[in-house]
């Protein structure tokens, strides 16, 4: 069996992430992604706000820190100046579906020709444990301590569910990261997103459900099955739209 390599688009040190967190692996498949297309030399990578801000370390292309929730403007505007590149937000549910729903909404309305990296781990990671946008119901967190009550903090946002009614948004697609099987899919549909982008098509997202072992206060090996057991059957995996793009 061949040795396993590691990617040439991914510094080869230690990450800061938690024992048992996603964003590692999320990382690495990145760049699997980007050597495999040969993309390395023509990529830019936006770093949002988050557990992930200083992924900019981990990453041996381009990086970009945008302020927290303004990926996407960010995006654009490097995009719009540089269209020859391949451009990609990294963004957590906080960053993305909280600070930020606005601009992510508005990046897809445009069709601006961007990839995001959306890793929903449905909660805030960096701050602490407390309910995000994504948080399920029933969930414990630091600020919903007996649990999402619907009648107080509304439903759980199913952001590919809403970006894929939004005509600009061409490719959206929802993944996991649990287990082997998952993010060998994950990894298909990230070089989908990106190859979208290549072809100048319109806005791609990929969203990653991800674990959070030290706010949800799991082992990571329980963590990976909460995903499966809880995560997944709300928020569904699938294409959501663009499964015949042919690219």
């Amino acid at each position: 069996m061949p040795k396993r390599l590691h990617p040439k688009s991914l510094e080869n040190t230690i990450m800061h992430y938690c024992p048992g967190c996603s964003h590692g692996i999320a990382h690495r498949v990145i760049a699997e992604v980007i050597d495999e297309l040969g993309i390395e030399g023509k990529i830019v990578g936006i770093a949002s706000v988050g557990c992930s801000y200083n992924n900019y370390l981990y990453f041996k292309f381009d990086m970009q820190q945008a302020a927290h929730g303004r990926a996407p403007a960010v995006a654009t505007g490097v995009k719009r100046v540089h269209p020859e590149n391949v451009v990609f937000t990294y963004q957590g549910d906080g960053d993305l579906a909280a600070i930020g729903t606005a601009e992510i909404i508005h990046a897809a309305a445009r069709g601006e020709k961007i990839t995001t990296i959306f890793i929903n781990n449905a909660i805030y990671g960096m701050t602490s444990g407390q309910m995000a946008p994504t948080t399920l119901i029933g969930q414990v967190t630091t600020t919903s301590p007996l649990g999402r009550d619907t009648s107080l903090q509304g439903f759980p946002l199913k952001m590919s569910e809403i970006l894929s009614q939004i005509d600009g948004a061409v490719f959206v697609e929802r993944v996991s990261m649990h287990d082997v099987k998952h993010i060998l899919s994950a990894k298909r549909a990230i070089k989908k997103a990106f190859k979208v982008q290549m072809a100048g098509l319109g806005f791609s997202i990929v969203e990653v459900l991800s674990t959070c072992p030290t706010n949800w206060r799991l082992s990571p090996v329980d963590s990976a099955k909460w995903v499966e057991d809880n995560m997944m059957e709300y928020y569904k995996l699938g294409n959501y739209k663009g499964a015949e793009l042919e690219v």
